[in-house]
């Protein structure tokens, strides 16, 4: 295999994770092509796409992936994969892009679990079982962000001596402690996780109607968005507290920071993780966390 290779990274989305996978790709010698599968309804990345990386217009990538288009997307990867004659596919989350990569026939193949992937989708029912199965038992490198989500692969099939755990940090240049903090009688509760079932936004809701009851200075601090944003409202209005919270909506990278500067708790209640990034990204600013007794966070 030759020193500079052709890679095609292939994932879900664009987030701030692929962002930085992308931009540390960027700085190598390689050629990097970057196939995504969905174009979500709710964009967590505002930074462009490097611009030393090819980004391959190709049937996905345009809406929201839908399983009954797989067929097609498969054999259009395929086409794309004949085109640019890659040296490796990197391939993640393992259901989805892992599949589809699979699904080529390519090797060789690095999947990337996201965490939720295997923690969660793997069990959901017997066809993702088998098609977590097909997936790790079909590719030739494994990596994971903890031991948690590496030794779940290796229950589906996947080789221990082909795993590595790679941990994902945060960029201590950008999440860094506050130079001094803010003084306010109010007591401030931060949590930025998407409003989704797998992340326990709804719990967090109800824990603190119960709390805010008892302590008249708390106060919560809502980033992102989601499916449950209906339910939360529903959940805070009932309980006669939505006045004291806010909602910040969807919070750029680079402003990101100064709002764990801002708070005096993160919280989050994730059924389901592999290496929390906003809990990183919270430790990192410097504020004390509440987090679910999960065994990533362990």
């Amino acid at each position: 295999m030759r020193d500079t290779l052709k890679v095609i990274y292939c994932s879900l989305d664009y987030t701030p994770h692929d962002h930085r996978f992308l931009s540390a790709l960027a700085e190598t010698e390689h050629e990097v092509f970057y196939v995504r599968l969905q174009r979500g309804p709710r964009q967590t990345e505002d930074r462009p796409v490097p611009s030393n990386i090819e980004q391959v217009l190709w049937k996905g990538g345009q809406a929201v992936f839908h399983w009954r288009n797989l067929p097609r997307l498969t054999f259009d990867f395929r086409r794309v994969t004949r085109e640019i004659k890659p040296d490796l596919i990197h391939a993640g989350p393992i259901q989805t892009c892992g599949l589809l990569a699979a699904l080529t026939g390519f090797h060789p193949l690095l999947t990337m679990s996201w965490g939720y992937d295997l923690m969660q989708d793997a069990e959901r029912n017997w066809l993702m079982r088998k098609i977590t199965f097909y997936v790790l038992r079909f590719t030739d490198f494994f990596t994971s962000d903890c031991e948690t989500t590496r030794q779940k692969a290796i229950a589906f099939g996947m080789n221990p001596d082909h795993t590595i755990v790679f941990p994902w940090g945060v960029d201590l240049e950008r999440f860094t402690p506050a130079v001094t903090r803010h003084s306010s009688p109010d007591f401030t509760l931060l949590c930025n996780r998407a409003w989704e079932p797998l992340y326990g936004v709804d719990v967090i809701a109800r824990a603190f109607v119960e709390a805010a009851r008892q302590r008249p200075e708390l106060r919560l601090m809502l980033l992102g968005g989601g499916s449950q944003g209906n339910l939360l409202r529903q959940i805070l209005t009932d309980g006669g507290v939505l006045e004291r919270v806010h909602f910040g909506g969807q919070v750029s990278q680079s402003e990101l920071p100064r709002y764990y500067q801002m708070a005096d708790l993160y919280i989050s209640a994730s059924h389901v993780d592999g290496s929390s990034v906003s809990l990183m990204e919270a430790l990192a600013c410097g504020l004390p966390a509440l987090v679910s007794d999960i065994p990533a966070n362990q």
